[in-house]
């Protein structure tokens, strides 16, 4: 009698995009988005990890830099070579390269926030809703795959020590059955910290804004949503909405 697998061949990385903040929601920015890469194990050491590697090694001549979409965008610190116009053009074609070869599956929760606090009279989390939601999600689609048996980590960044706590409570409680599926879910919460050199967050984080971006200008030309569009989980006849992407409320 084969012994259950221990753990799945999957990895889930979550980052996120915007504030939580719904007594002062930013007008600029009225959005929070949740993002979920669900990536195999096998091609994400074998791929993902040396290429990302390979790409530090162009531009820096090491790979203890750590790429944050944020810093990339101002840019600042290790990104101030980024102002010089040919090495950006660059620096943005081998970041594409890297997100049009991401073999992941790509589930993004997006919480409209000035509906969602509407909605919500007694203040609920966003972060948590749409972890919530984003998991139950992850959890359809490894039952697709046949990739329920054994437990997969779902690796997050850290945010605060009471942030931490609070995240970890309430992942317990989705993962214990409180959710909309009505069952346990096999998950580990993984956290790491912010500096922490990890290729699959850091890819993660440069996905979660053009995600933003698309719902709050759709008309917009928005590159980085074009290869990531590619990657959203679908149901069978193709359709995205409330699969790879889901908006709340």
């Amino acid at each position: 009698m084969s012994a259950t697998p221990p753990f799945s061949d999957y990895l889930v990385f979550v980052d996120e995009s915007g504030d939580h903040n719904l007594v002062q929601i930013d007008p600029q920015f009225p959005v929070f988005v949740l993002l979920f890469a669900v990536l195999p194990k096998d091609e994400y050491v074998d791929r993902v990890c040396p290429d990302l590697q390979r790409f530090k090694f162009e531009f820096w001549g090491h790979d203890e830099v750590v790429l944050h979409e944020h810093e990339i965008r101002k840019p600042v610190g290790d990104f101030l070579f980024l102002m010089q116009r040919p090495l950006r053009e660059r620096f943005q074609a081998g970041l594409t390269a890297q997100m049009r070869a991401l073999p992941a599956t790509i589930i993004a929760v997006v919480i409209d926030k000035p509906a969602f606090a509407a909605k919500h009279h007694i203040p609920v989390s966003p972060y948590d809703y749409a972890m919530e939601t984003g998991l139950a999600r992850v959890f359809r689609h490894l039952e697709d795959i046949g990739q329920t048996a054994g437990t997969t980590a779902i690796i997050v960044e850290k945010r605060g020590r009471r942030e931490d706590a609070e995240l970890e409570l309430a992942f317990r409680r989705v993962c214990n059955g409180e959710n909309a599926l009505h069952k346990p879910l096999p998950f580990q919460l993984v956290m790491v910290p912010k500096a922490s050199n990890s290729p699959g967050l850091q890819i993660t984080d440069l996905m979660a804004r053009p995600v933003a971006l698309h719902h709050l200008r759709p008309d917009q030309p928005n590159r980085a949503f074009e290869i990531i569009a590619t990657k959203l989980r679908r149901s069978p006849e193709g359709k995205v909405e409330g699969w790879g992407l889901n908006l709340l409320p």
